[in-house]
This record gives C-alpha cells, sequence and structure tokens, in this order.
C-alpha cells in the first residue's frame, strides 16, 4: 500500500513539474518576443530616416496579429472603447443620425425621426463638410465621427454640402437612444410583429414592452423578425428566449480553454406566454445572439423559423481590460444550442496555405434531435424549418447590395419628387427600376469590384513601364460593366425591394420602411401563411 502511495506521489510530482516547465517554458516564450518587438522599435525609433508614430505603429501591430486570429477579436483604443460602450449600453448624446465616411466627408445615411437632426432639417444624402470649424476633409474616420457627439444639450455647429449648396446648421445635442425595436405592430386582428435590430442592453426590457402591448391590441399569434440582426449581448438573448419557455430551462451551452469561462445559461424567470405560436424569420445576416434565440426556440419545438440559413457564428466574446484605457474583444469560447449543436460555420483556426477559412461542415454535419424528437443539423448556421430559396448571390451583387448606388440614387429621387404616396401604398414600378439601372450604367463606379482594382494597378504599371495596352484594357472594363448589368437583373426583385426601402426611408424613416414591408415583403407572407394554417404550423413542429 505504501508503495502505491509513493508511486502515486511520484506520478503527481511528475505532472506537477511538467506543468511549471510548460508554463515557463510559455511565460519565457512570450517575454522573449516581446522583449524583441521592444528592442525593435527602439531601433527603428532611433535610427529609420523618417519619423515613426509610435501608437500608428503598435496598433497596426497588434491588427495586424489580430486578423490572423478570427473577425471578432479585436484590439480598441480609448475611442473604440467608448464607441463600444455606446454600442452595448444603446445611447449616447448627438444629433441622431447614422453616417457613412466616404472621401473625407460625412455622409448622412440615415436620419432619426425627432431627434435634433430631423428638427434642424438635415436630410439623408447631406454631405458634412466642416464640424464646429473643422473641415473634415483633413480628418479620420474615427475623429469626423467623435466630433459630432457631446454632452447633452451642448451645441454643435454643422456645413454641409446639399444639390450644390453649402448649408450651415447648429444643432443642440441630445440623449440619442438606440430602441433595438425600432418597429412593432398588429397584421391583422391576430396577428402581431416585432422587427428586432440588435440585442444590446435594452433588448429584452423593448421586445417585452411591444409584446405586452401587442396582447392588449388582441395578438393571438406572433411573428419576430431578426433578419440582417448581428446579435449582441448573450444574456440579453437568453432573457428573450425565457419569455416563450419554461423557468430552469437550458438556453445556451459556452465551453471556453478556461473552465470559468464555461457555462450553462438557463432561464432564470417565469415565461410570459407558452402557448402564443410564434414564427422567427431569419436570414444570411442573422448572426449570434440572433442565432441562440432562434436555435433554442427551434430546439424547444416553440417557433417554427422561417426565412434563409442563418450567419454562423458560434463564438463568444469578452472585453478584457488593457492598460491606458484600452481594451482587447476576443473569442473565448464556442456556444451550443440545448440540442448540442455548434452553428459556427468558418473554421477559422485551420487556414490553408493560401489563407483560405475552411468550413466546418466541409467534413460532413451532425444531427441532433429537439425536444419532440425532430432532427436538426450543425455546421453552418441554423436551417430554417421553412426555408425561401434565393438565387445565389455572386460578388458582382453582393457589392451592389453594399454600394453607395442605392443611397445616392434615393437622394436623387427625394429631390426630383417631393412626394411618394403613403407609406404602405408605395411599390417601386418598372419604369423607376430602369431609371436604376441607366443611373449605373453612367455611375458604375459605384460598386467597384477588387478586381477593377487591380486592372487599374496593372494599366498603371504599364504605362510606367511604356507598354500600350490602353485598348485591351478599355475593352476587359467594358466587359466587366456588362457583366455587371447582368447581375442587376438576375437579382432584380432583391435590387427593387432594398431601392424602394431606401426611397420609403428618405420620406416616413424606417417606420415608413417596415409599414411597406408588412404590405410587400413576401417572407412576412409566408410567416404569416404558416401561422394562420394551425394544421400545418403544428405538423411542422412535430415531423
Amino acid at each position: 500500500m505504501k508503495k502505491n502511495k509513493n508511486g502515486i506521489i511520484s506520478v503527481f510530482l511528475i505532472l506537477a513539474i511538467s506543468i511549471s516547465i510548460s508554463y515557463k517554458s510559455d511565460f519565457f516564450e512570450i517575454a522573449k518576443q516581446i522583449e524583441i518587438y521592444t528592442t525593435l522599435y527602439k531601433e527603428l525609433n532611433l535610427y529609420y530616416i523618417d519619423e515613426i508614430n509610435p501608437a500608428e505603429f503598435t496598433e497596426k501591430a497588434i491588427n495586424s496579429t489580430l486578423n490572423n486570429l478570427d473577425p471578432y477579436t479585436r484590439f480598441y483604443d480609448e475611442q473604440g472603447v467608448e464607441d463600444a460602450k455606446i454600442s452595448a449600453e444603446g445611447q449616447y448624446g448627438g444629433i441622431g443620425a447614422l453616417t457613412a465616411y466616404r472621401n473625407g466627408n460625412l455622409i448622412l445615411r440615415e436620419i432619426y425621426k425627432d431627434y435634433p437632426a430631423h428638427k434642424s432639417g438635415l436630410l439623408s444624402g447631406d454631405e458634412i463638410i466642416k464640424i464646429d470649424g473643422v473641415t473634415l476633409k483633413d480628418q479620420t474616420r474615427e475623429v469626423a465621427t467623435g466630433l459630432l457627439r457631446g454632452q447633452q444639450n451642448s451645441i454643435v455647429k454643422i456645413q454641409v454640402k446639399r444639390q450644390n449648396q453649402t448649408l450651415d446648421f447648429s444643432i443642440v445635442r441630445e440623449t440619442v437612444e438606440i430602441n433595438p425595436v425600432p418597429f412593432y405592430k398588429m397584421i391583422d386582428d391576430e396577428v402581431g410583429y416585432i422587427s428586432f435590430i440588435k440585442f444590446n442592453r435594452k433588448a429584452s426590457k423593448e421586445v417585452k414592452s411591444a409584446f405586452l402591448d401587442l396582447k392588449s391590441q388582441g395578438m393571438k399569434k406572433l411573428i419576430i423578425d431578426v433578419r440582417h440582426n448581428p446579435g449582441g449581448l448573450l444574456n440579453e438573448a437568453v432573457n428573450i428566449v425565457n419569455f416563450f419557455i419554461p423557468k430552469s430551462k437550458v438556453v445556451v451551452t459556452t465551453k471556453a480553454k478556461l473552465d470559468k469561462w464555461s457555462q450553462t445559461y438557463k432561464t432564470r424567470n417565469q415565461p410570459l406566454d407558452l402557448e402564443i405560436p410564434l414564427t422567427i424569420i431569419i436570414d444570411g445576416r442573422s448572426a449570434s445572439a440572433s442565432e441562440i434565440l432562434a436555435g433554442a426556440l427551434q430546439d424547444y419545438d416553440r417557433a417554427v423559423i422561417v426565412g434563409e440559413r442563418s450567419f454562423g457564428k458560434g463564438l463568444v466574446q469578452r472585453s478584457r481590460k488593457l492598460s491606458y484605457g484600452t481594451q482587447l474583444k476576443l473569442t473565448i469560447s464556442k456556444y451550443y444550442t440545448p440540442s448540442g449543436r455548434c452553428i459556427q460555420e468558418l473554421d477559422y483556426a485551420n487556414r490553408d496555405e493560401k489563407g483560405n477559412i475552411p468550413k466546418f461542415s466541409d467534413s460532413g454535419t451532425n444531427s441532433f434531435k429537439t425536444e419532440n424528437g425532430r432532427t436538426v443539423y450543425d455546421g453552418g448556421g441554423v436551417e430554417p424549418d421553412i426555408k425561401l430559396v434565393k438565387i445565389k448571390k455572386e460578388e458582382i451583387t453582393k457589392r451592389l447590395l453594399t454600394s453607395d448606388a442605392f443611397y445616392d440614387y434615393a437622394t436623387l429621387f427625394y429631390f426630383k419628387n417631393p412626394s411618394i404616396s403613403d407609406a404602405e401604398l408605395f411599390k417601386l414600378n418598372e419604369n423607376e427600376y430602369n431609371s436604376f439601372k441607366n443611373y449605373l450604367k453612367t455611375n458604375l463606379d459605384k460598386f467597384q469590384l477588387p478586381i477593377e482594382k487591380s486592372f487599374e494597378k496593372v494599366i498603371k504599371k504599364a504605362e510606367k513601364d511604356n507598354l500600350n495596352i490602353e485598348a485591351q484594357y478599355n475593352s476587359l472594363l467594358a466587359a466587366l460593366q456588362v457583366e455587371k448589368l447582368k447581375a442587376i437583373e438576375v437579382h432584380k426583385e432583391e435590387v427593387m425591394n432594398k431601392l424602394s426601402d431606401e426611397i420609403v426611408k428618405r420620406y416616413y424613416f424606417k417606420e415608413g420602411m417596415y409599414q411597406n414591408k408588412l404590405v410587400f415583403d413576401k417572407t412576412i407572407k409566408e410567416a404569416m401563411k404558416i401561422i394562420q394554417n394551425k394544421n400545418e404550423f403544428d405538423k411542422i413542429l412535430t415531423n
């Protein structure tokens, strides 16, 4: 017995020594690499012929390192920390507008109804060229957007360019609250609709408020729309799932490198409603917390999921404070739905030599069972129960749908048309679609492809080398423009829907856009058809 005890003690000592050596080895390697970087920078700073900006130099080094991990592990400087806080909390002191940075100016992409920008007469499409006397042409995006924000009741002076006019505005900032539920309404006497765009700290509170209001109006069935919802706070997703399933049920499990960060999240409260039929609408941009919501309700057979396969982000991030007010947001775990699914699609840890990222589903998917015994799968987002097939988007179409073309055309449309029909009646006609196509023919640079930028580099290099290939270059460019216009036609319906959304927002804000969708959106109509057919609805959840 004593011999066995000595043997056990010896094994533990060997393990302890091995762990200690491993820890010291790791620590030494980290210290070694930090010292190498420090001495390298010191030499550069002392002897490199040009001046080096320490902050810029180090931030580039950090970001280059993090880019090789995953898109969600990020470094934030002091301003970035503040921006992340605003995003999570859902409020800030500002003018109430969504901006985009272009050619050294801030473009007002969207004006929020009843906030200072709206009340002062600013319009979507206005280009901000000066803020408090500071010319934006000389500023970075971060500085430009930071100048718009400030203390509540403080005054900001803005100069904008609009339709070849220069206009000046003096605006009193207000606390701008980002409502994660921008719209909800009864579609008919029984079916309620909630559009839900973000999981910030106000999310569960606003969803609950909308739900109770709709219930008071007689709601007996509910559609929740989380299309284009990128996610956010995990706890908010747990709270919202809890509205519809019993207390003490597992909503999501996270598995991390450190045991203390591996957790099981269960519902903690009594639900709002266990019986109301639910339909959740998702698309390829529904991610993270949106997928937790859809995946959990699907696993408990509590809701019918309608739309497109979701994005496939099964990773969880946590922020860690660094020195001098900076932060690191890093991926710490993967999450799993109640049935055991991890819906992460991309395998960032196994890039190939060219940097291509494989999909977990490339090596096959695993099947899991819902509470009622239905089969569901992992490896690449949440698969809807009712999948609406869409034509696969090529790179050309993806570029177009995320381009400035829609915003710029909607601005031209707005100034040509002082009014349009009511939001729920407006429908883009064929003539306007053709007008948009003609606009694109003369403004194809609005959605430039990577290959075009490569062509530009080639022609510039050829000119330097005195090679006359301009005719061939122009021929290639013309052929590419033809392909761009073909792609628009293939995805005509989606192009018209996006353009219609942008135009309606100019006149009736985001609220009007959703009112229009309730009438014309095909996915909402499909969700309505499912939820109104009790036999079909029940059949989906039991088979």
